[in-house]
C-alpha cells in the first residue's frame, strides 16, 4: 500500500516511518509533505525514495532542489518536489496512495486532509485542527464518501479500539486518560510563575513545543473532548476525563451493562500508527511490552477545571456548537506563542483563549474556505488581546 505522509518530518512522521521500516513488505512512502526542515526531510528521501515531495513555499522548495541534485540519487529515482497547498491536496488525492497520514500541525493540514476524505482515502488522523476547526464539516464528508477515519491519537485509536467490544447504543459513556500535565500537583497561584522551560517539560510524552504546552494547559486534553464528540458520535456529556499520571491505561469505554473496556499499552505513539495503517488486522509492533511480573499503582481522579479553565472552555465551545471550537483553537495557538515567547504568563493563555471567544462571534462555516477565514480572523483577535493585556509586557506576579 501506498502512502501519502502529512507532516513527515514531525515526531508522527518519523514513527510512521519507523513502522514502514519494519513492514517494507506492506507499505511504501508514495508522498512526503514537509515544513522547512530540509536536513531530516533530505535523509528520508534519501532512505524512502518516495515518488514526491511537497515543502511549505518556494523558497524552500529551491533550496530543496539542490539538495536533492546533491544525494547521489540517478536521476530516475529523483521525487517530483513542489510547493504549497495544492500541492499538498494533490499528493493527498492521488489515485496511487491507499494510505493519507494527516499528521501537519494546524490547520494547514485541513485542506489536504478534507481533499483526501473526498477521494474516499483511508486516513490515519493525527492532526487535531482537522475536526477541532472543521468536525461537522468533516464528519459530513466522512459519510457521504465512505472514506475511513481512523484515529492515530493515543486516546482516540484506545478509544477507538475500546468501541470493538460492542455496538455504539450499548454505550454509556467514554473515559479519555489524562497525564495531568507537569502541574497537576501545583497550586493555582504556583502557576502565575511558570516559566515555558518547566512548561515544556512533560512527565511522560516527548512531543512537539505547542501540544506539550496544551498538555500542561490540558487544552490538549480539551481539544481531545471535542474529537471524541466528532468520531464517535457522542456528546460533550458522554465524555468524561480522567486524570491518570502513569499513561499506562489510554481510553476506557463504559457499556451500558457496567462493563468497563480498557486499552493499556506502553507510550509509544508507533503502536497506534500501525494500528491505523494495519487496522482491522493487528501485526507485530516495535515498541515495549508491559511488563505484568513488576508490581504497579496506578492512580484515577477528576481533573481540576477551576484551576486547568482551558479544559472547562473546550467543553463549553463544543456544547455551543458552529465555529466556537475553531475559534477556541486559533486564540490557543496564538496564546501559546506569546507565553513561549515570554509575552504573557503561563495562566494567562486561558484568559487569551477565553476573551477571544467572548469577542468572535460563533456561525456555522459552510466551506472549509470559511473554516480558513474563521481561524485567521480568530487569530488576529486573539493577537490583539495579547497585545491589550495586563500581563502583555510580564511573565510573572507577586502571589
Amino acid at each position: 500500500m501506498k502512502i501519502a505522509l502529512l507532516g513527515s518530518t514531525g515526531s508522527i512522521g518519523v514513527s510512521t516511518l519507523d513502522v514502514v521500516r519494519q513492514h517494507e513488505e506492506r507499505f511504501q512512502i508514495y508522498a512526503l509533505v514537509a515544513g522547512r526542515n530540509l536536513d531530516v526531510l533530505s535523509s528520508q528521501i534519501l532512505e524512502f525514495r518516495p515518488e514526491v515531495v511537497i515543502v511549505a513555499d518556494n523558497v524552500t522548495l529551491d533550496t530543496l532542489k539542490g539538495r536533492v541534485a546533491g544525494l547521489g540519487l540517478p536521476k530516475a529515482e529523483r521525487p517530483e518536489l513542489a510547493a504549497g497547498p495544492e500541492a499538498r491536496v494533490s499528493a493527498a488525492t492521488a489515485s496511487e496512495v491507499g494510505f493519507v497520514m494527516s499528521a501537519i500541525v494546524g490547520v494547514a493540514g485541513l485542506e489536504a486532509t478534507y481533499a483526501a476524505i473526498q477521494a474516499k482515502k483511508r486516513i490515519g488522523l493525527a492532526n487535531k485542527e482537522v475536526l477541532v476547526a472543521s468536525g461537522r464539516l468533516v464528519m459530513a464528508a466522512v459519510a457521504k464518501s465512505g472514506a475511513e477515519l481512523i484515529p492515530v491519537d493515543s486516546e482516540h485509536n484506545g478509544a477507538h479500539q475500546c468501541f470493538r467490544a460492542g455496538s455504539r447504543s450499548e454505550v454509556t459513556r467514554l473515559l479519555l486518560t489524562a497525564s495531568g500535565g507537569p502541574f497537576r500537583e501545583s497550586s493555582a497561584d504556583a502557576l502565575w510563575k511558570v516559566t515555558p522551560e518547566q512548561a515544556l517539560h512533560h512527565p511522560t510524552w516527548k512531543m512537539g513545543r505547542r501540544i506539550t504546552i496544551d498538555s500542561a494547559t490540558l487544552m490538549n486534553k480539551g481539544f481531545e473532548v471535542i474529537e471524541a464528540c466528532w468520531l464517535f458520535g457522542l456528546t460533550p456529556s458522554q465524555v468524561e476525563v480522567v486524570v491518570h499520571p502513569q499513561s499506562s491505561i489510554h481510553a476506557m469505554v463504559e457499556y451500558n451493562d457496567g462493563s468497563v473496556v480498557a486499552q493499556i499499552s506502553a507510550t509509544d505513539m508507533r503502536m497506534p500508527i500501525q494500528y491505523a495503517l494495519t487496522y482491522p488486522d493487528r501485526l507485530r509492533a516495535p515498541v515495549p511490552r508491559l511488563d505484568w511480573t513488576q508490581a504497579r499503582t496506578w492512580q484515577f481522579g477528576p481533573p481540576d477545571m477551576e484551576k486547568f479553565r482551558l479544559l472547562k472552555l473546550a467543553y463549553e465551545a463544543q456544547e455551543q456548537g458552529g465555529s466556537a471550537a475553531c475559534t477556541l483553537n486559533a486564540a490557543d495557538e496564538v496564546a501559546v506563542e506569546a507565553f513561549l515567547a515570554g509575552r504573557i504568563p503561563f495562566p494567562a493563555i486561558a484568559e487569551t483563549v477565553e476573551e477571544t471567544l467572548s469577542r468572535q462571534t460563533a456561525r456555522e462555516p459552510a466551506t472549509i474556505e470559511e473554516v480558513i477565514s474563521i481561524d485567521a480572523a480568530s487569530r488576529e483577535i486573539a493577537r490583539r488581546v495579547v497585545a491589550e493585556s495586563r500581563w502583555a509586557n510580564a511573565v510573572t506576579r507577586d502571589v
